[in-house]
Formats: structure tokens, sequence, C-alpha cells
């Protein structure tokens, strides 16, 4: 049995194609989903409830992912176990793949390979990503995933940390390269924004998580900045892709400059989430 955790705050427009498919085929019948809703102001437990067996669901008041993986740690009686956005899509032949990666000796923790929805969204947005998606970090890291998979000891690893804003990021860097493991047979579909507005909303959000990992007393010590190197590698590489990087170059320093206003006012626990992701 593989327990599924899925923190939901006002998801019901999209939970729906994600358990839509953990509970489709044959294997779901040996996962465990408990979705936790969390400070929701719409029918998001009602939409989940409706798909019965496998998935359980809990409410909690507090509109808090922390708070929600917590309660569903605690409702989660098996390992491997899997933390699941609810605005992504993953099958449950997936999420078995991720845990028979998790049975190779070393391997603490386990991402799903990424596919992202750039279907509809400006150019600015799928050029950013045309960036994004190359950078080595990315590539190799967990996080932008929406999807972490560890083992009973990978899971030791992650309870310690301390409560930041990019959960996905700090859950990847507490983990050692060779500790981690992408899996090509698993796959995630990942929503991008579809507005420019969104996309900055986004990346100013990962800017303060970002900030607030590498300043967290108790959290990892490594980084996943990119670095200039990395794009001039890029550049050098595929010369065609300058236009695209110099739009990514040119988020990236708005949103760090917005995200550093607002890390000078104290506001991580203002939300800042994409909604345009989140039309169903």
């Amino acid at each position: 049995m593989i327990s599924v955790v899925v923190p939901a705050h006002d998801e019901s427009r999209v939970i729906g194609r994600l358990l839509g498919q953990l509970t489709a085929g044959p294997e779901h019948s040996e996962l465990d989903v408990i979705v936790v809703a969390n400070g929701c102001t719409d029918d998001t437990a009602a939409v989940a409830a409706a798909f019965g067996d496998p998935v359980r669901v809990l409410s909690i008041p507090a509109p808090s992912k922390r708070e929600a993986l917590l309660a569903g740690d605690q409702a989660a009686t098996s390992f491997p176990r899997v933390y699941v956005d609810a605005d992504v899509e993953l099958g449950a032949a997936d999420v078995h793949a991720l845990g028979a990666a998790l049975g190779q000796p070393g391997a603490l923790a386990a991402g799903p390979r990424r596919v992202l929805a750039l279907t509809g969204a400006p150019w600015l947005v799928r050029w950013y990503y045309d960036v994004w998606s190359r950078l080595p970090e990315v590539r190799s890291g967990l996080f932008g995933r929406g999807v972490i998979a560890v083992s009973q000891a990978g899971h030791e690893r992650i309870a310690s940390l301390p409560p930041v804003l990019a959960d996905d990021l700090a859950a990847s860097l507490v983990f050692a390269p060779e500790e981690r493991v992408i899996v090509p047979g698993a796959e995630v579909v990942v929503h991008v924004p579809r507005t420019v507005g969104d996309l900055l909303r986004r990346r100013v959000r990962a800017a303060m998580g970002t900030d607030q990992v590498e300043q967290a007393e108790g959290g990892p010590d490594a980084s996943a900045r990119t670095s200039p190197a990395d794009l001039v590698a890029m550049v050098r590489a595929e010369p065609l892709l300058a236009p695209r990087v110099a739009v990514f170059l040119a988020v990236a320093v708005i949103a760090r400059r917005r995200a550093r206003r607002e890390v000078r006012r104290n506001r991580y626990s203002t939300w800042m989430r994409d909604e345009s992701s989140r039309q169903g």
C-alpha cells in the first residue's frame, strides 16, 4: 500500500482531474489517497469525497499547506509516501513507479518526469519555461513538479525541516543528488500560468521561498539558484535561445525585486498563487 497525501485549498475546479487519474485502473486498489481540505471556502471536500474508495477526505479549518501535510501524515499508515499538489495531473501507475524507484539502494526520495502544459499560455510564458525547464537544477531537482515521494527513511529527513514557503525546494535540497531520483517511467503534468501577471506572481513567491529556505535555521545548506554560467552555457549550446534567455532574465529580475520588497515587509504568509492555471 502506498499513501498519497493531497493538500487542497479551494481546489474544487481542478482536483477532479487529479483524483480521476489516481482512482482509474487496477493500480488504484493499492493506494490510500488522503485529501486534506484546508481552510476551504468552496466544495473541494465534497468533490473529493464523491470519488469514493480509495479517497479519504479530511477537513481542517486553517488555510495552511504545512498543517494539511501534517494532518495527512497523521492519517497515513503506509510507506512509500507520496505528496501531491492538487493542481497537477498524476496517475496511479505513476505513483507505483515512484514507489518502485524508492526500492533502489540508497534512494530516499523520488520525483516524476515533468511535462509542462503550455497550450494556451502566451508566448512570453512559453519562452520563460523554455529556459527554466533546461536549467540543470530544475532538471535534477525534485521541486517544481508538485510531487515528491519518500521512503520511511526519507520521511524522517524531511519531517525535521522548518516551515517555509518553498517546501518542495527545501525537501529537494535536503537530499544529496545520489539520494534522490527522477523516475522516467512516472509522469506528472504541471499546468503553467496562462497570464504574464500570474507568472510573475508565481515567480515572486518562488523567489521569496528560495530566500527563506537559505536563511531558515535548520534548513538545508545547499542552494538551487540559477548562475549566469548556466545561462551563458545554454546560449552557447543553442544560440537561438538568446531571446528566450533575455525574457527569462527580465522575469527573474522583476520577480526578485518584488520579492525583496515583500520580504522587507515580512509578508511570507501572503497567498500569491496563480489562479489562471486553475481553470479546470
